[in-house]
């Protein structure tokens, strides 16, 4: 199983005026990252006009598909039976973003694959970065 896996999807960008704005994004999992995931948005789906990455805990994922979770800068949320509604908070303000449900746990089931639930710290070498730290010091 490769070390990354990128997953095309569409999301739907609710606007202030509550019209909903499709566009793509790309879900992304590395194994020498495991307890994190990405999206990514294209410059159209920005106030400023270029790309936007999220990172956030690949458990905040799971968790949101069930119910309401996160208390930080990124919250997840079934919405019906079939969406789920992902809300980023920066301080220019936040982007809600609904998401097929489907494709969401077809991803976490992926990069369950790559490494399973619970096993994420044994992707980490401490010994080994500890070294590198203490020779760069």
């Amino acid at each position: 199983m490769s070390p990354v896996i990128d997953q095309a999807v569409q999301a739907g960008l609710i606007t202030a005026e509550a019209q909903v704005l499709d566009i793509p994004a790309v879900l992304r999992y590395r194994r020498d990252d495991p307890l994190a995931v990405r999206i990514c948005f294209p410059p159209r789906a920005s106030l400023a006009g270029s790309d936007v990455a999220w990172v956030f805990a690949r458990d905040l994922l799971a968790a949101g598909l069930k119910e309401p979770a996160g208390d930080g800068d990124v919250h997840v949320r079934p919405f019906g039976a079939d969406t789920t509604v992902l809300e980023f908070h920066a301080t220019v303000g936040t982007a809600m973003v609904r998401m097929d449900a489907a494709d969401l746990r077809r991803f976490l089931q992926r990069s369950y694959l790559v490494v399973p639930a619970g096993q994420e710290s044994a992707q980490f070498d401490l010994d080994g970065e500890l070294t590198a730290l203490l020779r760069e010091a």
